[in-house]
């Protein structure tokens, strides 16, 4: 009896491909954009972020890809300094997440299709949540960590969810990823937020136009937040912003510490007051608060929270 011919391309690319085609418009360009992301992600991160050796010899090609595949803003007639900026953070991008919204969007147990949280996500692309098969989820070696020198640890924090996502990083990545149930990857959330780093649901054009990660971020090595603080607004607010309850504050300065986002100041009476511009929601403030004097509250001219109970 003949032996089937086992297959040149495995099947999480299939399946990659299949749901990319599923897309509306179809883009052959995103397909082949996603799949090099996706399978050299440390490559891909690594010149992005300029700390990749070869990051000098790809600006090149980086550079005439933009001039033949312009972004919207450039085919609309926009030509203004920032439009790298903007076209980056249009289409690779991440909402802050308090701690216990990512652990509600993590233990999701149904599938999902919003295709558009435009309110959310404030984003012209990549806005969508479509989970399928959420309790996929591999734990893999970040990327943005793996790319500097000493980097924050532990290093396996970047949790990748729902399919075709999960299975397509865990072929190719075997030796830098692991399945992980629903209740490891809310361990590594929790460990995380002890240790002061930023939880993001991470949303690109190129990965189906839709979120695909949570990762827990720290301003020293990761990509996004470095972008950030350069004012490439890659990051949006979680909605929230933090609310010191002077009455209760004793000034200690521990939340000043472990801020991400350089929010937290003292005044000149040596008072710790809150940036409310500079402030994403993140809420690690909160919990670091040896005097639970700091909350969380809506803010309007952050955004609209997400929802995890509204997506269900």
């Amino acid at each position: 009896m003949d032996t089937p011919r086992k297959s040149l391309i495995s099947k999480s690319t299939r399946n990659f491909v299949a749901a990319a085609k599923k897309m509306k418009p179809f883009n052959l360009f995103l397909i082949i954009h996603g799949y090099v992301y996706a399978r050299w992600p440390y490559l891909y991160i690594g010149i992005g972020k300029g700390e990749h050796p070869l990051a000098k010899r790809f600006l090149p090609i980086i550079t005439l890809f933009g001039r033949l595949f312009p972004s919207k803003r450039a085919r609309d007639g926009v030509h203004s300094l920032d439009i790298a900026s903007h076209t980056i953070a249009d289409t690779y991008h991440g909402k802050a997440l308090p701690l216990q919204t990512a652990r509600e969007l993590i233990l999701i147990k149904e599938p999902i299709n919003k295709p558009d949280l435009e309110h959310v996500v404030p984003y012209t692309q990549a806005r969508a949540i479509i989970l399928e098969h959420p309790d996929h989820i591999v734990a893999l070696e970040c990327p943005c960590r793996a790319a500097v020198e000493h980097p924050c640890t532990p290093i396996d924090v970047c949790l990748i969810v729902g399919e075709p996502f999960a299975s397509f990083i865990s072929e190719h990545q075997p030796q830098k990823s692991r399945w992980i149930s629903q209740e490891e990857a809310v361990k590594i959330l929790e460990e995380e937020d002890a240790r002061g780093h930023v939880h993001h649901a991470f949303f690109k054009d190129a990965m189906l136009g839709r979120y695909y990660a949570i990762c827990n971020c720290c301003s020293c090595c990761c990509g996004a937040m470095k972008a950030h603080h350069n004012h490439i607004p890659m990051l949006a607010s979680s909605g929230y912003v933090a609310k010191i309850d002077h009455d209760l504050c004793l000034d200690c300065g521990t939340c000043h510490d472990y801020c991400q986002f350089s929010a937290l100041h003292f005044d000149d009476q040596y008072t710790v007051q809150v940036d409310d511009e500079l402030c994403m929601g993140c809420g690690i403030c909160v919990s670091k608060c040896p005097q639970e004097a700091i909350e969380l509250v809506l803010d309007p001219a952050k955004g609209v929270p997400l929802d995890v109970s509204s997506l269900v």
